[in-house]
């Protein structure tokens, strides 16, 4: 099981993260002050974020949890989920959930609640630091956001039983939902930003919480405000987890020297070219089972086979065991005598077969 710590934000909004990878060597960076703006002064707090999201070991997920408000034990609440960096072949796709009373929509109008890709960077931190500092707002709505790294993508969908970017994404919103469940809160309804069609990942919902009123919609972060929410909380973690990402390769990038991580983004696309390792393909950063990055290390990477040496093979590599299980055409039997062969040949003198 995951580790699981209390930290503090400057904001003094409690949060809670779930990691089994992580350093808090930057801690300083939590009492880093910027006095230049308003603004900034109002978004400072999660610049203390940045030492949790920046875990060493970057091969792992990571899941941030506020606290309840008190409010979601007891009313019934809806829950609103969406992702950010589905796209990317850079960096870690989040996923996020918020949720709230039925009764307090208004508070996520208020706070102005949209979709996060209509919003500027700014204003996307500024409204989820309003959702963690303002009295009105964090009495009344809670959030928890899942870090979904490159490297879990990678091998998840390029392992030998595939799992596709929509299982991927499915599984993680499915996980933060049954989080706010054994946290407590009361939820009723459920706000959904879909991945495949609606109708399918609906009906799988359904299923998988039966007591809930589901809805799966395309383009839901712009028409539910919870899920708009959610939305802010996943792409604001996404932005600043890139921001502060540990290279554990020893790279040293500055500057966002990687781009938006999105395929047609030209200084992306000059990132991917100069940093091909000619045998190990790229930094862990890179999600390898993108085609853009496929393509990229099939122009100028080796190509690389692995053998054993002739000294270690066995006497018998390179024959199909196959070739010892011809069945009959009418029964599929194995043939006595080639069983007995099998036998002695690979297994020794064993009783049974």
């Amino acid at each position: 099981m995951p580790t699981a710590e209390d930290i503090k934000l400057k904001s003094e909004t409690s949060i809670k993260v779930e990691t089994s990878a992580i350093k808090d060597e930057d801690e300083s960076m939590a009492d880093t002050k910027d006095e230049a703006t308003d603004d900034t002064n109002r978004i400072s707090s999660l610049k203390s974020l940045g030492p949790f999201i920046a875990a060493q070991e970057n091969s792992k997920n990571t899941i941030y949890l506020s606290d309840v408000p008190a409010v979601c034990l007891e009313k019934p609440c809806m829950l609103g989920v969406d992702e950010a960096g589905r796209g990317p072949v850079l960096g870690p796709m989040v996923y996020g959930i918020s949720y709230c009373p039925l009764e307090s929509k208004q508070a996520l109008v208020d706070l102005g609640c949209a979709d996060s890709k209509q919003l500027t960077e700014e204003k996307r931190d500024i409204i989820f630091n309003d959702i963690n500092t303002l009295d009105y707002a964090k009495e009344c709505i809670g959030w928890a956001v899942e870090i979904i790294s490159p490297n879990v993508i990678s091998t998840s969908m390029n392992r030998r039983t595939k799992c596709s970017l929509n299982e991927v994404s499915m599984n993680s919103a499915m996980g933060l939902i049954e989080r706010a469940i054994e946290a407590g809160v009361n939820i009723a309804e459920v706000y959904v930003d879909t991945v495949g069609p609606p109708e399918k990942y609906q009906e799988r919902l359904k299923r998988k919480f039966p007591k809930f009123k589901i809805t799966v919609a395309k383009k839901a972060d712009s028409t539910y405000p919870i899920v708009s929410a959610a939305s802010i909380c996943a792409k604001v973690t996404r932005d600043h987890a890139l921001k502060v990402w540990k290279f554990p390769e020893g790279l040293n990038i500055k500057d966002n020297g990687f781009g938006s991580g999105y395929p047609g983004d030209p200084v992306t696309k000059r990132f991917l070219t100069e940093h091909i390792d000619l045998v190990f393909g790229f930094p862990r950063l890179v999600r390898f089972s993108w085609a853009t990055a496929e393509n990229a290390l099939a122009d100028k990477a080796f190509n690389m086979e692995f053998d054993e040496s002739e000294s270690e093979k066995p006497k018998y590599a390179g024959t199909k065991l196959t070739k010892f299980f011809k069945g009959t055409t009418k029964t599929g039997e194995i043939k006595r005598e080639e069983c007995r062969f099998f036998k002695e040949r690979h297994l020794g003198n064993v009783t049974e077969f």
